[in-house]
């Protein structure tokens, strides 16, 4: 019992002094340079941290009590994001700005050509535009009944109305009723002339 004690207290007192003796400043000591290559890896798989420099060591700034003190570096917290752990995350593009601004209101209005007379009496041409497009079309003051009466309404029945030849070619190009030349003839005059006003 006596014998282990002894050899217990010679090898730690052994330690001590070789551990003071090897940090002990001015102690001469030069640490062989390792290659990179050679260097041992810790089981994290980072390289060993370098031996201190000849110069480090005689100025005792790194003795192996200073170097077992240096703090390990911190482990991912579960509060990061998962990019900066490694993990994949998807980008979010920001989303296109609304445009606040309304479409011009289209106005509607109304245009009266002037009277045109003719050998069965006058007429004149009223159109409805929304913007600039031609929405209707009607004739007034056309002659009733008789002959004179049914061509006003083979004319009206052509060319008026929101599904008529006006609406349909947006202009005073028509074609002429057949057997009323005079009464489409007035109709596109009065039709060209509330045109031009509009």
């Amino acid at each position: 019992m006596r014998r282990a004690l002894l050899a217990i207290t010679g090898l730690a007192a052994g330690t001590t002094a070789l551990v003071v003796l090897k940090g002990a400043p001015g102690s001469g000591q030069t640490v062989p340079d390792v290659p990179v290559a050679l260097a041992p890896v810790t089981p994290g798989g980072s390289a060993a941290p370098e031996p201190p420099s000849p110069t480090a060591a005689a100025s005792g700034s790194a003795t192996p009590s200073s170097r077992a003190s240096a703090k390990p570096t911190p482990k991912p917290s579960a509060d990061r994001s998962p990019a900066s752990q490694g993990g994949t995350r998807t980008r979010t593009t920001p989303a296109a700005p609304r445009t606040t601004t309304s479409a011009p209101k289209v106005t509607t209005r109304t245009v009266t050509g002037p009277s045109v007379t003719y050998e069965y009496g006058s007429l004149r041409v009223r159109i409805t535009l929304s913007g600039s497009r031609i929405v209707d079309a009607t004739a007034i003051g056309l002659p009733l009944g008789g002959q004179s009466g049914q061509r006003s309404d083979d004319v009206q029945a052509r060319y008026s109305g929101t599904s008529g030849e006006v609406v349909a070619r947006q202009s005073a190009s028509l074609s002429t009723v057949s057997g009323a030349t005079y009464t489409s003839t007035a109709y596109k005059q009065s039709l060209q002339a509330a045109l031009d006003k509009a």
